[in-house]
């Protein structure tokens, strides 16, 4: 097991106490045992940080004597995300074993680093990076191009002409480079398709939640920045442009020709109407529905608290009446009006 002082000297921060404690993993406060890391992130469980049985504790400044017993603790201005950093310390992903298995199908020349898994097909014209998985049962198609390290899950599926940069993550399930949903209506109120020609272009550092859903441009591509985190169950629509480093969360949906800032935070369950800006460092919270543009940064809800059924029929009644309150309300301020006039004038 590392000691502590071996871990600070990796990642970082301030050692408070006994550098020679070995660490086995890290734990919530709660759940933390002899030889865990645990970290206090808010200080609404610096009761638990007290009584927790950690060997050692991550902490902000202002509690760095809190853990008490002598115990060490590594001081850092933000324990949450030094915690993130030791998690993966600990944990470092599986390394990639080279090779093809028999059951794969790869028509195109491969790095000897690369790893493709059982049942899986790789077309003609695909450029594969050093060191990427692809696994079980994945479909890579003609021309796609893929950066190093980057790892494909089982059942992830990449259309023809899609690129991926290096160290992507991209989970089970994922369809990147599908048809937009892209139509014209006739006369007769038939639809006819209009060919999908773009591509989905991904940066590096991009890591993509099971079953989302990435489709092609109808023209243009579809592109998603450098360093974005994409949850479970999201559908970002033809034409889509996420800046870098935004997070969105999961069932999220995102119209056609959107266009999301750098540093984005949105929540679940938000639902954003086509052809929509988002500016740079907009925060919006979970099942909001963007109608219109977004143009400075901030917090932004549309999200109505939760009441009992009785209150929320009670109020709704009232809002299904608010242009007969506003009408009424208007003829009071007329009259009003009047009346003050009526005393003014001699």
């Amino acid at each position: 097991m590392p000691r502590i002082d071996a871990l600070v000297a990796h990642l970082g921060g301030e050692l408070a106490g006994d550098g020679s404690v070995e660490i086995r993993r890290v734990a919530t406060l709660e759940q933390a045992d002899e030889g865990d890391l645990a970290f206090l992130a808010n200080p609404k469980y610096l009761g638990q940080l007290k009584t927790s049985r950690a060997a050692a504790f991550i902490v902000p400044p202002a509690h760095r004597g809190a853990a008490g017993g002598g115990r060490p603790c590594i001081v850092t201005p933000d324990p949450y995300l030094y915690f993130a950093r030791a998690s993966r310390f600990f944990n470092p992903a599986p390394a990639v074993v080279p090779g093809i298995h028999p059951l794969a199908s790869v028509r195109c020349w491969l790095p000897d680093s690369v790893a493709v898994d059982a049942g899986a097909v790789v077309e003609d014209g695909a450029e594969i990076g050093d060191g990427v998985l692809v696994g079980a049962n994945c479909y890579v198609g003609h021309g796609v191009r893929i950066g190093g390290g980057t790892r494909l899950a089982p059942n992830t599926t990449l259309y023809a002409g899609c690129v991926l940069g290096t160290n992507c993550i991209i989970h089970a399930g994922v369809v990147i480079g599908s048809d937009g949903f892209g139509f014209a209506r006739e006369a007769s109120g038939a639809w006819v398709k209009i060919p999908q020609v773009g591509r989905v272009v991904i940066g590096n550092d991009v890591e993509i939640g099971a079953n989302t859903t990435i489709d092609r441009g109808a023209i243009d591509d579809t592109v998603i920045g450098d360093g974005v985190k994409l949850d479970n169950q999201i559908q970002v629509a033809h034409n889509v442009r996420i800046g870098d480093h935004s997070i969105i969360a999961a069932n999220t949906s995102i119209a056609g020709s959107v266009r999301i800032g750098a540093r984005c935070m949105i929540g679940g369950h938000v639902a954003i109407a086509g052809h929509l800006s988002i500016a740079d460092d907009a925060v919006i919270h979970g099942g909001t529905q963007i109608m219109k543009s977004i143009r400075a940064p901030g917090v932004y809800s549309s999200v109505v608290p939760q009441q009992r059924h009785a209150d929320w029929v009670k109020n709704f009644s009232h809002l299904r009446h608010l242009d007969t309150l506003a009408h009424k309300i208007r003829i009071l301020e007329q009259h009003l009006e009047h009346q003050e006039n009526s005393k003014e004038t001699p």
